[in-house]
């Protein structure tokens, strides 16, 4: 009885080091994503020309998830309920964080950002994505020097923790 307690124990341990070795290797893609929605969203707005709520909806096929939540999340919100889309950007951004692998800088970007969404015209508007995308490049090299460091170190640590525990128990 002993020896399955200790087996599940290790296990449990070593299954926690690789979830968290696979938050910090999605948050690099996760960025990219995020980076690729802002340019699509660019482009819907500047050259389209589409509404916010057309654009989120194009985006929303467009995205793998779960990025593509965001948007559609937004989307559906605008329909139900057009109105403050700040409100909207910021209510479907907190349901949509525990969802994904990002940092809390990125959420910061993406409330800035959404604070101006829709408030300037073509050409401020532009300016706001790309000062977000150049704060995404920087949080994207600092999410790949994490991924570099700690990945296989997490997963090892999980596994030598409950190595370690299972040593003290027995």
């Amino acid at each position: 009885m002993k020896w399955i307690g200790a087996l599940l124990l290790l296990s449990a341990t070593t299954w926690v080091g690789f979830e968290l070795a696979r938050k910090l290797n999605d948050r690099p893609k996760q960025i990219v994503q995020l980076k690729n929605a802002l340019q699509i969203l660019e482009a819907e707005i500047l050259y389209g020309q589409s509404p916010i709520i057309e654009a989120c909806e194009n985006l929303s096929r467009q995205l793998p998830k779960p990025i593509s939540w965001l948007f559609k999340g937004i989307s559906e919100d605008l329909r139900k309920h057009p109105g403050n889309l700040y409100d909207i950007w910021h209510k479907n951004l907190d349901g949509f964080w525990p969802l994904v692998s990002l940092g809390v800088n990125e959420k910061e970007i993406l409330r800035q950002f959404g604070r101006t969404l829709g408030q300037h015209d073509f050409t401020q508007q532009q300016k706001h994505i790309h000062l977000a995308l150049t704060h995404l490049d920087r949080e994207l090299q600092e999410a790949q020097d994490y991924q570099y460091r700690y990945s296989k170190m997490v997963k090892t640590l999980g596994f030598l923790t409950g190595l370690l525990v299972v040593l003290l128990l027995i």
